[in-house]
């Protein structure tokens, strides 16, 4: 079965760096676009940045526009997250995503989901 497994969040002082990766596994992901999600407390899932998976066309919200850089790795079969100068407000469990939407999607138009990672900043 496909799955999508999350690793490397964990609790940073704001301005750190974290990076989060995605490993796939279960079929070939040729004809989807790869991304994340984060989820803070109380609030909806929201769309962070995306990766083709071919071509590596990427999109970013604009909160982390600047900060997080999303990359794949084809050998590898995992896509990651770069995340940079992170602040308080990036709180919040961070979900890898696999759609056949191009660009940003909703979280409703994801097909697969990983089981999430938590990012806490401390300020």
């Amino acid at each position: 079965q496909v799955q999508l497994v999350e690793s490397g969040g964990g609790l940073v002082q704001a301005g750190d760096s974290l990076r989060l990766s995605c490993a796939a596994s279960g079929r070939t992901f040729s004809s989807h676009a790869m991304g994340w999600f984060r989820q803070a407390p109380e609030k909806e899932r929201e769309f962070v940045a995306s990766i083709h998976w071919i071509g590596a066309i990427t999109y970013y919200a604009d909160s982390v526009k600047g900060r997080f850089t999303v990359s794949r790795d084809y050998a590898k079969n995992t896509i990651s997250l770069q995340m940079n100068s992170l602040k308080p407000e990036d709180t919040a469990v961070y979900y890898c995503a696999a759609s056949r939407m191009r660009g940003s999607w909703y979280a409703g138009q994801t097909e697969y989901w990983g089981q999430g990672t938590q990012v806490t900043v401390s300020s």
